[in-house]
């Protein structure tokens, strides 16, 4: 168990040779800093993780809580901090908070930004939990809990590199800013869009985003696939299942349709790209509603959802094209109705130049630090990267992770999060 816990805010860097944070010199000491602030930050990441913070459409309250608390670490650290708040009724604040913080460089015309979510899923099923998913588990260099990778990690790596460069004393070459956002888990509405709509990021300025990692850190994405999520319901006639004939099973055209669908996209949507993992666009039935709760009811109503990944050589457009015609062609076959509609639907953004700014930093600094020719690729998960490189932006998602994200167990490594703290840092001053 941890001893001696250190006080998270203002706390300076125990080491001999250095009396005050005011000595550091330069990034090396920022770097030793961050070690030394092991214990620190494992206690922020429990204090922040025992503030659950799910999504409302995920049935949560939303992220306020963790949004202040980060908040007054920031402005204990003595920066100014701007609060975004956006009305929501569905939590009980009324509102949903992202912030920004900004430590100016010796160029205050351009920003480099870390941006992280304040979010998270929901548990899933508890009995697949070995402890409470909001009582975090330190325990094998690991913390255990709900939101721990996803993005609590990064939150408290991109924290600690701030303050980490604040305390060095000297300015880095350009300004660098910190932003918390809520409601990534769903459609950004509450977060990072109406952001980049109020003009909060410049298109001249530089984003990383700590929301995609791999367990060497040797891969930067830089290109994500087009996200279409899809709700399915069809409309029958209920009856009791011993008179099938004086109804229309919802179930059975929904089941049909739903494979249908399934079985055209694979076969017309073949093409493969290198650059992403996997290589070929994802069109994945996932959820169903329950449409009866007794067995001898046919059902008049079925509900499925898809969750398509589709890569940027094809038109989400062209996607929903040929979905709507396999509709049309069912209804007019089965006489029911069949609803589609779209509940997120995001076409791919250009991807981010290899050879830009923001991705040598992150190329030369990991080849640096960890010896590694870390490499540019695509992903099929969605991040706010996406949302940026459509302003212009060019934005990178890197970080260091067993991929738990979403999953039962959820966790982070302890030495992920310092050293990922040390390359933000590092790029931050470089």
């Amino acid at each position: 168990m941890m001893q001696n816990r250190l006080r998270i805010y203002l706390s300076e860097c125990p080491r001999s040779d250095l009396r005050e944070s005011s000595h550091l010199k330069d990034v090396d000491d920022a770097l030793n800093c961050i070690e030394h602030w092991r214990e620190e930050m494992t206690q922020f990441m429990v204090d922040m993780l025992k503030m659950k913070a799910v999504n409302p459409d995920g049935g949560g309250n939303g992220e306020y809580a963790r949004a202040l608390s980060v908040q007054r670490w920031l402005e204990k650290l003595g920066l100014k901090v701007e609060r975004h708040d956006l009305p929501d009724a569905r939590v009980p604040e009324g509102v949903r908070v992202s912030l920004t913080s900004v430590l100016d460089g010796v160029d205050t015309s351009r920003t480099l930004w870390f941006v992280a979510h304040l979010d998270t899923v929901p548990e899933g099923a508890r009995e697949l939990w070995a402890s409470d998913p909001y009582e975090p588990v330190v325990k094998d260099g690991k913390i255990f809990g709900r939101g721990s990778q996803d993005n609590g990690q990064s939150i408290v790596s991109t924290l600690f590199a701030l303050k980490a460069v604040k305390l060095q004393g000297v300015k880095p070459r350009t300004n660098v800013g910190v932003a918390y956002v809520s409601d990534e888990e769903s459609t950004s509405n509450f977060g990072v869009i109406p952001l980049l709509e109020k003009n909060v990021f410049a298109e001249s300025d530089m984003c990383i985003v700590p929301d995609f990692g791999t367990p060497d850190g040797s891969s930067i994405e830089v290109a994500e696939k087009g996200l279409l999520w899809l709700k399915i319901a069809t409309k029958g006639k209920q009856v009791h299942s011993s008179t099938p004939e004086k109804g229309l099973n919802a179930h059975r055209v929904g089941l049909s349709v739903t494979l249908e669908i399934d079985k055209f996209l694979h076969s017309k949507y073949v093409a493969a790209d290198p650059l992403f993992s996997p290589s070929l666009s994802t069109f994945e039935p996932t959820k169903s509603e329950c449409s009866v709760d007794n067995v001898n009811t046919v059902p008049g109503l079925d509900v499925q959802y898809f969750d398509c990944r589709v890569l940027p050589q094809y038109s989400l457009k062209e996607v929903m094209q040929d979905i709507e015609s396999i509709k049309k062609k069912s209804e007019l076959e089965t006489h029911a109705q069949i609803d589609v509609v779209r509940i997120q639907y995001e076409e791919s953004s250009a991807p981010t130049p290899p050879d830009c700014e923001v991705v040598q930093k992150l190329k030369t600094t990991i080849k640096k630090l960890r010896g590694i020719d870390a490499k540019p690729i695509g992903i099929g998960g969605g991040t706010v990267a996406a949302y940026f490189r459509r302003k212009g932006i060019h934005t990178a998602a890197w970080g260091t992770t067993d991929e738990t994200a979403h999953q039962p167990n959820e966790y982070c490594k302890i030495e992920n999060m310092l050293n990922d703290a040390k390359v933000f840092a590092h790029v931050a001053v470089n």
